[in-house]
C-alpha cells in the first residue's frame, strides 16, 4: 500500500505540568470548535511546572484565535509531515532509514498503529528538508518490501 505523505502545520504551547494543565487547553479549543487528529503533551524536566503541548490541525479563525490565547503559537521552526498507511513489520525502520540515506536529520517522530494502518508525524529542522524527506518516504513507501534479514549460513560438520 502506498503511503500518503502530507504537509501539516502543528502548533505548540507550553501548559502548566498540574492535574488539569492539558485539559485547560484543549478545553479552550475545543470550546472554539477545534476537532484535533494529534496531540502530544509531555513534561518539560529543564523547566519544572511547565510542559509542552503540540497539537495538530488547528483550523478555523476562532480556533486559531483560540490557541492564541492559550499561548499556543504555529510551530514554523518544525515543518512536519503526515504519514499514513497500511502497517506492516519494518515500515518504520524503512522510514527512518530512507530519510537517513537522504542525509536528513529527524527532529521529532511520533507515530501510532490502530488495527492494520499506522499514522506518524515527522518534525524536520527545516522546509527543505521536509520536502526532500517526502521524496525519500515515497520510495520507501513503494518498494513495500518485505525483506526478511538474510539467513545465517548453517556450515554443516562431515
Amino acid at each position: 500500500m502506498a503511503l500518503s505523505i502530507k504537509k501539516v502545520d502543528v502548533w505548540a504551547g507550553e501548559l502548566r505540568d498540574i492535574p488539569g494543565g492539558l485539559a485547560d487547553v484543549l478545553g479552550g479549543l475545543s470550546d472554539a470548535g477545534g476537532d484535533f487528529q494529534f496531540v502530544i503533551a509531555r513534561r518539560d524536566p529543564a523547566n519544572p511546572g511547565s510542559g509542552q503541548v503540540f497539537i495538530t490541525p488547528i483550523k478555523g479563525k476562532k480556533v486559531e484565535q483560540a490557541a492564541a490565547g492559550v499561548g499556543m503559537n504555529r510551530a514554523d521552526a518544525v515543518p512536519t509531515l503526515r504519514v499514513e498507511g497500511g502497517d506492516r513489520p519494518r515500515l518504520g525502520h524503512e522510514m527512518a532509514r530512507s530519510i537517513a540515506e537522504a542525509g536528513i536529520n529527524i527532529r521529532g517522530f511520533s507515530a501510532a498503529v490502530i488495527g492494520n494502518k499506522f499514522v506518524a508525524y515527522i518534525g524536520f529542522d527545516s522546509q527543505q528538508d521536509a520536502d526532500r524527506a517526502a521524496s525519500a518516504l515515497k520510495s520507501a513507501g513503494r518498494t513495500g518490501s518485505r525483506r526478511k534479514p538474510a539467513a545465517k549460513s548453517r556450515r554443516t560438520r562431515r
